[in-house]
């Protein structure tokens, strides 16, 4: 059903209408409220929410997860789940295609004729996750060119030569190759540039991007959020950006709406948002994000401490409270790797022609050591060696070559590479893992009671009566009721399953554990709150930590030194002030120079993000590059550039060269 209709009163914050159909607005959502039937009941998460999208504009709408953003923008689609309905409101599009004749989509059967002509031909949407978004069956080609099928006349040749053009606009190196590819043989940043592509083929007036960044590495994060504005000025859209991240807000945003509960907060100009907020969750939402300038025992405010409703009842962020101090240089190693290596075979061909083996050095040559009491940082982009890394320190896989030396509660040195059997498992006892998705990494067929006391019933630590007593306290500690013992993962939040993964770390009293990406699943106020419990934890226990993240701010936060992994090496290493104040490698300061502050002041340089060398290094000093001038492997070697600060350089670099 089409239907013309009359300009809605605009969400707080926004402009007065004109005399235009739809007050000038491209899309103008009034009063939407979405129920979900759960169990026969009927459950409220979008409760009266409005804004609105002036063309070639960027709305940002940031909550927190289950605020019932991505149910917006579901319904702005046409996609509500089956048990999802909208029972109120109005979603006004004006399609510029049509003359600007309003159609509200909120009235409209999902299945209708005419949702599906403006369901991904005039607006379309990117999901957060491409790998899951792509068909794995279908080559990149064929689904960015069922779309242009679906929604144009363009058939055979010309649809393929308009993919293959895409494909070149989004960034893909060789669109004629890229066309017949399967979505896994392509990095996480190509998959989202595919699904970008994808998304636009169809010169969609309304692009919907669902967090298109957060599961992407800084850098090509930054890349794509690069793209995405060159596109947006290139087509003339405007674009809908879900997020919970502010830095991605500050930097692409013109508006900005915060949701939470499915209620608007406020909305305003990305101006009065981030340099007058006034509503107290909006004010917790921005003291929630780490950053580079939080002064020494600073602290994240928790937004459950401090949201809405306390934050109304005269509630207060927390005080900074004393950090505790750093271990000092001298401090006792406990965990030292010296010059471990991994590679791993992979097959060129099909399956069916045979192909060729191949060796890849995922790590190669890596060597750091830990003190005692210290949290030494780890970063670098997917895919450099990070996580094969701590999984050869905790022996998960073999190192082909090289040593990791563990000096455990009697403080004599062992060679965990050498152990094997009982020995090994003893020591395993004293180093455990904190993983990166606190769902997948919880068996969902065992209570948080079997899940904790499993770590002591393999080690044979107690009778059940002092392992009842050891997991209640362990609950405490992480900050769980222990009531919640008799229930299962799926029935807690994202945050709270992490909390029982610290739980389950520390069940065996270790002296090390390896946190790899232990919150980059994690909203921002919930990262608060994990990262807050890490640093108290460690204090309280007197805990060493290796923490893995591509996420400088949270690193920042944490670590007392930190290491930076590039193509399976250290490029540089550093005390923490040190490497932000002063970094030295061109990868490092590459790093730095894409992480997106939340400050308008501090805007990225997206030309300098187009412009970046490429990941061979291309375009760095002869002293930074792995290869020679005639293509073989150069001599690499750490060199410190002052007190407690390597970079990896070519062998025979001087300090006063290295710039």
């Amino acid at each position: 059903m089409q239907t013309q209709t009359k300009p809605k009163p605009q969400g707080r914050g926004a402009a007065s209408p004109d005399a235009r159909p739809n007050g000038g607005n491209l899309l103008t959502v009034s009063g939407l409220r979405i129920a979900f039937d759960l169990q026969g009941e009927p459950h409220e998460v979008v409760k009266g929410a409005s804004l609105r999208i002036r063309p070639g504009s960027v709305v940002a709408l940031v909550g927190e997860s289950g605020s019932g953003k991505s149910v917006i923008s579901q319904a702005i689609m046409g996609i509500l789940p089956r048990n999802g309905s909208i029972t109120g409101g109005e979603i006004a599009f004006s399609d510029p295609a049509r003359d600007g004749e309003v159609t509200d989509i909120a009235s409209l059967p999902q299945s209708s004729e005419l949702m599906r002509r403006i369901r991904g031909g005039r607006i379309s949407i990117i999901f957060q996750e491409p790998m899951t978004s792509l068909s794995p069956v279908h080559t990149i080609g064929n689904q960015i060119e069922e779309a242009l099928v679906l929604h144009t006349d363009i058939r055979g040749a010309a649809a393929r030569a308009e993919t293959e053009q895409m494909l070149e606009r989004v960034g893909f190196p060789n669109p004629h190759r890229a066309y017949d590819m399967y979505p896994f043989e392509l990095s996480g940043g190509l998959r989202q540039r595919a699904m970008i592509a994808m998304a636009l083929i169809c010169r969609p007036a309304l692009l919907i991007a669902d967090e298109p960044s957060t599961a992407l590495d800084v850098t090509v994060q930054a890349q794509v959020l690069a793209l995405l504005k060159d596109l947006q000025a290139e087509l003339g859209m405007a674009m809908l950006l879900i997020t919970h991240d502010l830095g991605v807000v500050a930097n692409v945003a013109d508006e900005v709406v915060v949701i939470y509960h499915g209620e608007i907060m406020e909305a305003g100009p990305v101006e009065d948002i981030f340099r007058k907020p006034q509503h107290p969750y909006l004010k917790a939402l921005l003291a929630a994000v780490p950053h580079f300038d939080m002064q020494p025992g600073e602290r994240l405010v928790s937004l459950r401490a401090s949201g809405p409703d306390a934050a109304t009842k005269g509630g207060k962020p927390a005080k900074p409270e004393k950090k505790p101090a750093e271990p000092a240089p001298s401090a006792p190693a406990i965990l030292r790797v010296e010059n471990i290596v991994k590679s791993y075979s992979i097959k060129k061909g099909s399956f069916f022609s045979g192909g060729s083996q191949e060796s890849v050095r995922v790590v190669d040559d890596v060597s750091f050591e830990i003190a005692h009491g210290e949290c030494l940082g780890l970063v670098g982009e997917s895919g450099c060696g990070k996580t094969t890394v701590s999984k050869m320190i905790t022996r998960a896989v073999t190192p082909d070559s090289g040593r990791v030396t563990y000096a455990g509660a009697s403080g004599k040195p062992v060679e965990l590479t050498a152990l094997e059997g009982e020995a090994l498992k003893t020591a395993r006892s004293d180093i455990q893992m904190i993983f990166q998705d606190p769902f997948g990494s919880l068996n969902p067929r065992m209570t948080v009671m079997e899940i904790l006391r499993e770590p002591l019933a393999i080690h044979g630590i107690g009778g059940r009566a002092e392992q009842v007593h050891r997991i209640t306290e362990l609950m405490r500690q992480v900050g769980l009721d222990p009531r919640y013992l008799s229930r299962y993962p799926h029935s807690f939040s994202g945050g709270q399953r992490q909390r029982i993964g610290i739980a389950r770390a520390l069940a065996l009293d270790p002296r090390l554990i390896i946190c790899d990406e232990p919150v980059s699943a994690l909203d921002v106020s919930v990262q608060a709150q994990i990262l807050n419990l890490l640093k108290d934890l460690q204090a309280d226990l007197g805990l060493t930590y290796l923490f893995i993240s591509h996420n400088l701010a949270v690193v920042d936060y944490m670590a007392d030194r930190i290491a930076v992994m590039w193509k399976g090496r250290l490029v540089e290493v550093a005390q923490r002030s040190t490497l932000f104040r002063n970094p030295r490698h061109p990868y490092t300061r590459a790093l730095l120079d894409a992480v997106p502050y939340p400050d308008l002041d501090r805007p990225l340089d997206f030309e300098g993000i187009r412009q970046r060398p490429g990941g061979d290094g291309t375009g760095w000093a002869d002293i930074y590059r792995p290869l020679g001038s005639d293509g073989a492997a150069a001599q690499m070697q750490f060199l410190e550039v002052e007190p407690g600060h390597s970079v990896l350089v070519r062998a025979g670099t001087s300090a006063s060269e290295v710039a």
